[in-house]
């Protein structure tokens, strides 16, 4: 995160972020972080207010921030502040200091996403799953693929000017 101060100095020069948001629980911050959730929250807040482009990474880690409750909260969080920030949930695997949890299940992934499309997100991603479903860009109006992905390759798009070819609505991003 980011002082109000490093914002407003660096503020000028950003045009998109990717900000990890890593729980919705204080408690998760400071036993794994050494940090605070607030000021993660108050940077997400000061970016949009700014008109910097977010989208939000949460690298979900079986037993630590993968409860449906919290997920929900933070989806609402999300959709609260706008319903077009992008949310990556990513897959987990264990390495380095954290190696006593097993690799996120894809099914955890794929209900953190469904929680996400139901708060009323319009845009929710799985990541570290190459070839998932949750890979690619749905327009959030007709629900028509307007962008599909493998991995870190684009395999086709369907936008004109940024918008849905099959109804026009501006795509975010």
């Amino acid at each position: 995160y980011l002082t109000g101060e490093a914002l407003a100095a660096a503020g000028p020069y950003l045009d998109a972020a990717n900000i990890d948001l890593k729980a919705f629980s204080n408690d998760f911050y400071v036993t794994q972080c050494g940090a605070r959730l607030r000021p993660v929250l108050r940077t997400i807040e000061n970016m949009k207010r700014r008109g910097i482009w977010i989208e939000l990474t949460t690298l979900l880690i079986p037993g630590l921030n993968d409860h449906p409750e919290e997920l929900q909260q933070l989806a609402k969080f999300i959709a609260e502040l706008d319903p077009g920030i992008p949310w990556h949930v990513s897959r987990f695997h264990p390495t380095h200091l954290l190696t006593d949890r097993p690799a996120t299940p894809v099914a955890t992934l794929h209900l953190a996403r469904e929680i996400g499309k139901a708060a009323g997100l319009h845009y929710v991603y799985t990541g570290n799953v190459p070839g998932d479903e949750g890979e690619n860009t749905y327009c959030h109006h007709c629900r028509e693929l307007v962008v599909e992905r493998f991995g870190f390759s684009i395999q086709r798009r369907a936008l004109r000017d940024g918008k849905c070819v099959k109804c026009g609505a501006p795509i975010g991003g």
